[in-house]
Formats: C-alpha cells, sequence, structure tokens
C-alpha cells in the first residue's frame, strides 16, 4: 500500500490546530489534521459524563474573543453553527455573610458596575470604570498584537505605551515592572475589589507575584474581563465549526490516530509516523499542536535537534500558571444567594466567585496552589443552564467552575484520587455559606476533573493548559524561547502552532492564525486576511 501524501500535515486538532489546517488548505496546500482522540477541539470540550441531559464544558469555559477573532468571520462559523448569549452580570462575588455582592456587567453597562463597586468605594467604582473605558479602547491595537507574531520591540514599550495612556490616573511608565498584586493594591482600596481582580488576573496566567507583568493587566486584563460571551450548547460547538470549516475547504480529518513521531530526514520534516508504523507523508510542511517539549523531544528527538536546542526545550516551565480543576454538579435549583437581597443580578451572574471573603483569603489561596499545596475549597463557578437550556434537562442545572490546583506531579495518584473522592464536598460547604439552598439534597450528581486527568487525556503536561507557565521570559517575543518565537523550528519545514507558542493559552485561535502568516511568508502563499477582521 502507497504511503497516503499531502503538502502540509497539523498534529492535533485542537483549535489551533483546526485553525492552521483551514487556512493551509484554503491557501493552496493539500492539509491533513492528525488526532489522537476521537474527536477534535481538544480543551474545547463538552460532555455528558454524569446524568444524561446535563452538559459540562471540562476545560474552556467563557469566550472573549469571538468578536477580534479572524476566523470566526473569515470562515463564516456564525453560519455553521457557532451560537453565543452575552450575559448582563459578568463577573462577581456572593460572600458567606450575604452583604451586598460586588458585580461587573457587560461593558455597555458601566453605570451598573460603577453602582455595584460603589457601594463599597465610589472612588474605587470611577478608577475601574474609567481603566475600563481606557482598555476597551485598546481592542484594535490588542488584535492587532495576538493575531501577529510577536515583537521584542512591543515588549519593550510597554512603560512607554503606560505613560501615554494612563498617566493622568497617576500610572507612570515604572509601574509595568510591578507585580498585578501590587498594581491592584495601589489602583483599588477595596479588599473585595482587590481580591475578584486577583481571581481574574490569575485566571489569565498572570500570577499576582509576577514582577513584569502589571501593563498586561491593564491592558489586557482590563479589556477580558467582563467581555465575556456563552457558546451555546457549549464550548464545543466552537470546535464543531471549526471543524466543519475544515471540512467545507477540503481538510482531510485523520481521527483516532496517534501520532508517535516526526519524520526528519536531512534536517527537514517530511511526515509523521503514528502508532502502528505507518508514515503520512507531508511535502512542504509540517506543524504541531502539540506542547513544545512533546514535540521537540518526544516526537523529533534530540538526536535532531542542536544542543541548544534541546537544552531550551527541557528547561521549558509547566505551571503553576494555568492549572486547574473542573467540578461538575448536577442541580435541581441554581445557586440562591444571600447577597441577592441587595442585588438580585448576583444570581444571574455568569460568573461568581464563592468562597471567598476579601483579599487575604484570595491571595492565600492563589499562593498554596502555586507552591504544590492544595488550596481551601473555593472556586469562580457557571451555570451556564441559566442562559442556554441545551445544557440542563427541563427544570434542572448544570453548574461547573474551576478550582486553582497544584501542578499534576505535586500530588501522587493516590492523592488525586482523594481529592476527587472529597473535594467538591468540602467545597459545596462553602458553596452553602453563601447561597443556603446549595445542601446535599440540591445535588443530584458530581465529579471532578483534576490536573492529572487533564494532562492524560487532553496531553496537557501538568495539567496547565497554556502548555507552558507565564512569566516574562516565557511571554512575548521569549514563547517559548526566543530562538523559536517566530513559530518557526531549526528543523526546516517544521512549525510550531500550539498555545507553547506566541501569545499561549486562550480560546483565541492566534497561535494557528499566526503560525499560518510564518508559513504563508516563508511558501509565498496568500495573505490570511479575508473579508473578516484584517489584523
Amino acid at each position: 500500500m502507497s504511503a497516503r501524501v499531502y503538502d502540509a500535515i497539523v498534529i492535533g486538532a485542537g483549535h489551533n490546530g483546526l485553525c492552521l489546517a483551514a487556512y493551509l488548505q484554503r491557501g493552496g496546500l493539500r492539509t491533513a489534521v492528525v488526532e489522537r482522540r476521537h474527536e477534535e477541539g481538544g480543551g474545547v470540550n463538552t460532555e455528558e459524563p454524569l446524568v444524561p441531559g446535563h452538559r459540562f464544558n471540562l476545560h474552556a469555559q467563557y469566550m472573549e474573543f469571538f468578536d477580534i477573532m479572524p476566523m470566526v468571520s473569515d470562515f463564516g462559523l456564525e453560519d455553521i453553527g457557532l451560537r453565543t448569549v452575552m450575559p448582563e452580570a459578568q463577573a462577581g462575588m456572593a460572600f458567606a455573610d450575604g452583604r451586598p455582592p460586588l458585580i461587573l456587567h457587560r461593558p455597555d453597562m458601566l453605570d451598573r458596575t460603577h453602582a455595584s463597586i460603589a457601594r463599597y468605594s465610589k472612588a474605587d467604582a470611577d478608577t475601574y470604570v474609567e481603566l475600563k473605558k481606557r482598555a476597551m479602547q485598546f481592542e484594535e491595537l490588542l488584535a492587532v498584537g495576538l493575531y501577529n507574531p510577536p515583537s521584542a520591540v512591543a515588549d519593550r514599550g510597554q512603560g512607554d505605551l503606560l505613560a501615554v495612556v494612563f498617566a493622568d490616573l497617576g500610572i507612570p511608565p515604572h509601574f509595568a515592572t510591578k507585580t498585578p498584586k501590587a498594581l491592584i493594591d495601589e489602583l483599588f482600596e477595596t479588599s473585595e475589589l482587590r481580591a475578584l481582580m486577583y481571581r481574574i488576573s490569575v485566571e489569565w496566567g498572570f500570577p499576582i507575584d509576577t514582577s513584569g507583568t502589571a501593563a498586561s493587566f491593564l491592558t489586557f486584563i482590563m479589556w477580558t474581563s467582563g467581555n465575556w460571551k456563552l457558546a451555546l450548547g457549549g464550548t464545543h460547538t466552537l470546535a464543531k465549526a471549526m471543524t466543519q470549516a475544515c471540512y467545507r475547504e477540503g481538510v482531510d480529518l485523520i481521527e483516532n490516530t496517534m501520532v508517535e513521531g516526526i519524520v526528519v530526514e536531512e534536517g527537514r520534516a517530511v511526515g509523521v509516523e503514528v502508532r502502528g508504523g505507518e508514515v503520512i507523508r507531508a511535502e512542504k510542511v509540517v506543524a504541531s499542536n502539540a506542547d513544545l517539549r512533546q514535540t521537540l523531544l518526544g516526537m523529533v528527538g534530540e538526536e535532531n535537534l542542536s544542543d541548544t536546542w534541546v537544552k531550551r526545550a527541557k528547561a521549558y516551565r509547566y505551571g503553576p500558571s494555568h492549572v486547574l480543576g473542573t467540578p461538575m454538579f448536577c442541580l435541581h435549583e441554581a445557586p440562591a444567594y444571600k447577597s441577592a437581597r441587595f442585588d438580585p443580578d448576583i444570581d444571574r451572574c455568569f460568573y461568581t466567585v464563592v468562597g471567598f471573603e476579601g483579599q487575604d483569603d484570595m491571595a492565600r489561596y492563589i499562593r498554596d496552589a502555586y507552591i504544590g499545596r492544595l488550596p481551601k475549597p473555593a472556586a469562580g463557578t457557571w451555570v451556564n443552564s441559566l442562559w442556554d437550556t441545551s445544557q440542563a434537562p427541563p427544570g434542572r442545572h448544570s453548574a461547573t467552575g474551576w478550582y486553582f490546583f497544584p501542578p499534576a506531579s505535586a500530588l501522587s495518584a493516590a492523592e488525586w484520587s482523594e481529592v476527587r473522592a472529597t473535594f467538591n464536598q468540602r467545597f459545596l460547604e462553602q458553596w452553602r455559606e453563601a447561597a443556603p439552598n446549595m445542601t446535599d439534597d440540591n445535588v443530584i450528581a458530581e465529579r471532578l476533573y483534576t490536573p492529572d486527568q487533564m494532562e492524560r487525556k487532553n496531553m496537557m503536561l501538568e495539567g496547565d493548559f497554556s502548555n507552558g507557565e507565564f512569566a516574562p521570559d516565557q511571554l512575548g517575543a521569549n514563547r517559548p524561547f526566543p530562538e523559536a518565537s517566530n513559530y518557526r523550528t531549526e528543523v526546516d519545514a517544521l512549525y510550531l502552532c500550539g498555545p507553547s507558542s506566541y501569545p499561549g493559552g486562550g480560546v483565541h485561535a492566534a497561535c494557528g492564525y499566526n503560525a499560518y502568516k510564518a508559513i504563508a511568508e516563508d511558501l509565498g502563499l496568500a495573505s490570511p486576511i479575508g473579508n473578516g477582521r484584517s489584523y
């Protein structure tokens, strides 16, 4: 039997791999995606693991990039199944003592956000709303930054940017060198608002104690906060729409096929070897959506790399940022919070943080997870069935959330098994303090998805969905390391397109889009610019 031959092969059908494949095929290359699982999407997946009819997003939850993601408009994803809703109350905190909740609303409802924060501090409300307005003006600039290869010059210019945009608010250039926590503490006086801002910062992988990332908080984090959409039908509808776009373009999707090696001949990637020994040939491009170590050390092999690249790959760090556990609860009733007596919007808040009383609780929780210690039970939660009845049977609700956890290797297999058996129940006790109806009788079934499971199922080392720690030496033009920051590798015709590359984790498809730009430049293919957003 003759070998299968394509112009381009993409390893892995995560959303970045699907994005790259669609553009490659449209650019004129016969393209195949080789995926080890039976379905596409990677961390963009929705399942029914407990009770029929109760659907849960096992990893990716809120979507903030659809309005700027080029593939959405270039391939008409909204015409082939992508549907969204944007709840009015976006992010909030409810408290065990029933004091007023803190709620951030959609950007077009900043007056309601101001009113909520002003219950605690008018000065904080004024500052937050002004920062949010300015961050929203960055949308086009942020989009250009995301959907182009990284620039070392831009990285060095963050202090100058702060001086131009925020100087009148008392934010000078040197604030760019601060930690997010130091910046948040200086900008806001309220413990409750500080706690929520800490949480939002680390959810985007910017540890609160990491110096040199404060500028990202003022621009990127302030832009994303409260700018979230819910994918109707679950986040896997994005993966399905992207898959349909690939099929429509003519991409071959080869499922249930594990890539065990990248075939390198005379310093050039010429195909992949899959489990069973078959070699699928690629005449022009091999691109990997797998993480850095899996790609270079596992599939390429040290024998095909220079000493420098071997050293860089081995030194690349995973976690503790972006290591999460996903609890799932099948419910009779949605949570009804004590704090709703002051503002009923908290009962219909898209993302609700519970189990924290203020900044000290939140900081301790984050730091525990980051040093490998299991934190106390607390979470950010979603009840997506409030807006999407397809995610739960009639009259019921599906609730999920994110715990920050230590990396997978920090606990033994027995310890993670114990966490899965007990942690949800311990969190439920905390949840009930803020929402008294969250009793055992309200819970039909529950389960917890932990970082060690994420590592096995989604090939995310340490359970790190960004495929690499967010730290200054692994961000921007340093991601994953300077020699590999332009999606190219030292192996000819081999490219990186997963979140180990710039800009990292998140459902933005920028890693795949930018990888296409690099490939297009090398092979003289058409520009990716379509009829939609142009960057």
